[in-house]
């Protein structure tokens, strides 16, 4: 009798193996599953605004350079072909919106030509990165 006693005594110890496991998956789900934004390394200095809203992590990013040379998706283009590659972006983004990054030496006949191609192109908010814009460098 004394033997039975002392076997369930033992038993009664919780394994949290399982629980350890069920943590580092979770861990690991979430680290993967987490979009990080992550600006081009252009030397741009952003415009201020005083009623500057942060934007959407997952908006298509256009960047223009002091020298008016125009980026999308990392990669260098020209103003005329914004239009077409932005549609095949905006087609697989969820959120539809476009965020052009300007430098504020840029003439505003180049920006105001970027953001009527982003609006052809069927971007439902097209937004102008700011110094306080979410995300962004001072």
């Amino acid at each position: 009798m004394k033997y039975r006693q002392r076997e369930s005594a033992e038993q009664q110890g919780i394994d949290i193996s399982p629980l350890i496991d069920m943590v580092f998956i979770l861990l690991i789900f979430f680290m993967v599953s987490t979009t990080f934004v992550k600006d081009m390394d252009l030397d741009i200095d952003r415009p201020k605004a005083s009623t500057a809203e942060p934007s959407s992590t997952k908006a298509v990013r256009i960047y223009i350079e002091g020298s008016g040379q125009t980026y999308l998706d990392g990669q260098p283009v020209q103003t005329w072909v914004i239009q077409s590659r932005l549609k095949d972006l905006l087609e697989v983004s969820t959120s539809g919106s476009v965020l052009v990054v300007t430098d504020g030496n840029v003439p505003s006949q180049k920006l105001v030509e970027v953001v009527d191609q982003a609006r052809l192109a069927g971007a439902s908010d097209v937004g102008v990165a700011t110094r306080d814009e979410a995300g962004g460098r001072t």
